[in-house]
């Protein structure tokens, strides 16, 4: 892939820092994660009390590189097998994460394993129906500013496809939204000159945008509350009466006239 350049990549982190400080704000819970893209600090305005920001395996091991916290990443993980027990997270961020794993497929699942019912997971890619995942498809290998390090696996992961890997785990997508749709120019005159075929794009043709970012919620199927009020109209069998046989004649021996004693 060729590369989207200094102005591509700033662009791509604004918007992206945008969405997140804004989607991220009101989620509550205790743990969050963010895993991949240091330069993205999705949970800055978050206010989880435990945060962690992780490393993968197809990034650089050097937490000193341009854009990343003084305090750099606190762990390095496979993306594909978490060190997190199941149902122990409330909110997962992966901003370009899935796209660059090598198991794309893993990694979901971990994601599924470690978040607890209701939790929340922020997920960012390129689009390949774009601008810039045109230029992934023409087969160009070299990598993108943003995502110093490692190479982006063979083929981008298409929205809708996403959203069906996710309902398959039991997720239910609750917020998406597509971004950047001017091309990535190299330099700064031309992005600001492509500036109004974003403009356009955000209104009139969204699913173009060079990036698209989604929020899902874990689902777990519990019990059922029927209403009580279904239950009032019918009439239980216990309450309905039952016809019983009846007689006058006294229930017991017959006495013949010769055995009768009258009184005297």
């Amino acid at each position: 892939m060729d590369p989207l350049g200094q102005p591509a990549a700033s662009r791509l982190l604004a918007w992206e820092q945008l969405q997140t400080d804004e989607l991220l704000a009101d989620v509550f819970g205790y743990h969050a994660l963010q895993l991949g893209w240091p330069q993205l600090q999705a949970l800055r305005t978050n206010r989880m009390p435990h945060q962690w920001l992780a490393q993968t395996e197809f990034e650089p091991a050097s937490p000193a590189s341009e854009g990343v916290p003084e305090s750099g990443p606190h762990l390095f993980l496979d993306s594909r097998a978490w060190p997190w027990p199941a149902d122990s997270l409330d909110l997962v961020v992966l901003p370009h994460t899935l796209e660059r794993s090598a198991d794309p497929h893993a990694c979901l699942r971990e994601v599924a394993r470690v978040l607890i019912p209701e939790g929340q997971v922020l997920i960012t890619g390129l689009n390949p129906w774009s601008w810039w995942g045109w230029k992934q498809m023409r087969g160009q290998r070299q990598v993108p500013a943003p995502f110093t390090g490692p190479h982006l696996s063979s083929s981008l992961i298409a929205y809708r496809r996403l959203r069906d890997w996710l309902r398959l785990l039991g997720f239910e997508v609750q917020i998406s939204r597509m971004g950047v749709s001017s091309p990535a120019a190299g330099s700064d005159a031309w992005m600001n000159r492509l500036r109004w075929m974003g403009v356009l794009g955000q209104r009139w043709w969204p699913v173009w945008g060079g990036v698209y970012l989604l929020v899902a919620t874990k689902r777990v199927p519990g019990g059922r509350f029927i209403d009580g009020r279904r239950w009032r109209t019918v009439r239980s069998p216990a309450g309905a009466t039952v016809p019983i046989a009846r007689t006058d004649t006294f229930m017991g021996p017959t006495t013949a006239p010769k055995d009768t004693v009258e009184s005297r």
